[in-house]
C-alpha cells in the first residue's frame, strides 16, 4: 500500500511539479529519502503541528526535531540538510568567475552565505587595490557581541589578502535587519581601525529573514 502511494505521489512530481504538492505533502515525499518503510504522511502533519511552517522545521534544531514522534538520528539529520544545501546551491549558482565586480554584486552574492543558518555569523569580502574581489567567505560563528574577538579576525584576513577594501554582513536570526547599539560601535570601531591601515570600509550589511540594511546607507556610522 505504501509502495503504490509513494509512487504515485512521485509521479505527480513528476509531472505536475512540487507547486501541485501542499505543504504536508511535500514534507512527506521528502521523507520517503529518509523514513523508508514507515507512513511519513503522519509524521509530516505532527512536524507541521509543533513547528508551524515547512521553514521552522527547517531552521529546529536537530534535537528537538527528534521531539516529533517517527523522526530519528536519520531524519532530523536529513531535514537539517535541505537548508545547508540550498545554501551551497544558491553561492554555488551565483559565484562570479569574472572579479571585477561591483560592490552591490558581492552584497547580493553575500547574502547566500545566510540562508538557512539560526546562529550569529559574520562573512566578508575582500578588494585589492584595484577593486577585484580577493576573498569572500565566513570568518566567524557564534554571537557577534564578542566584538574583539571578530574585529581581529576580520583585520587578520585583509592583512593576509592585502586587502585594500572590505564589505562585512552578519545576519540577526532571530530579529529585524536593524543594527544594534553594539553593531553601531563595533562598525565604527573597525572604521577608524581599518582607516590607520589605508583600508576602506565599503559597507556593513546587516541581514534578518529577507531583509537587511546598509550601515553606509542609513547614515548611522560615519565611513
Amino acid at each position: 500500500m505504501h509502495d503504490g502511494h509513494r509512487e504515485r505521489m512521485k509521479k505527480r512530481c513528476q509531472i505536475n511539479g512540487i507547486e501541485s504538492l501542499a505543504n504536508h505533502e511535500i514534507l512527506e515525499l521528502s521523507l520517503f529519502y529518509a523514513i523508508p518503510r514507515k507512513n511519513t504522511n503522519g509524521i509530516a502533519h505532527k512536524l507541521l503541528e509543533k513547528f508551524g511552517s515547512i521553514s521552522a522545521i527547517f531552521d529546529a534544531p536537530i534535537n528537538i526535531l527528534k521531539e516529533v514522534d517517527g523522526i530519528g538520528d536519520n531524519a532530523a539529520l536529513f531535514i537539517k540538510l535541505i537548508p545547508e544545501l540550498a545554501r551551497i546551491y544558491m553561492e554555488d549558482k551565483h559565484k562570479f568567475e569574472e572579479k571585477n565586480i561591483s560592490p552591490e554584486q558581492v552584497c547580493e552574492k553575500l547574502l547566500h552565505k545566510f540562508i538557512g543558518r539560526n546562529e550569529e555569523v559574520v562573512a566578508i569580502a575582500l578588494f585589492d587595490a584595484k577593486g577585484k574581489l580577493v576573498y569572500d567567505g565566513i570568518v566567524s560563528k557564534g554571537t557577534v557581541n564578542a566584538v574583539n574577538l571578530y574585529i581581529r579576525k576580520i583585520l587578520e584576513f585583509v592583512m593576509n589578502y592585502n586587502a585594500c577594501s572590505i564589505i562585512v554582513a552578519h545576519n540577526h536570526p532571530t530579529g529585524l535587519a536593524l543594527p544594534s547599539l553594539d553593531d553601531i560601535e563595533a562598525t565604527q570601531m573597525l572604521v577608524n581601525i581599518l582607516k590607520g591601515m589605508k583600508v576602506t570600509l565599503i559597507d556593513h550589511i546587516i541581514i534578518a529573514d529577507n531583509e537587511y540594511i546598509s550601515l553606509r546607507h542609513s547614515g548611522v556610522c560615519e565611513f
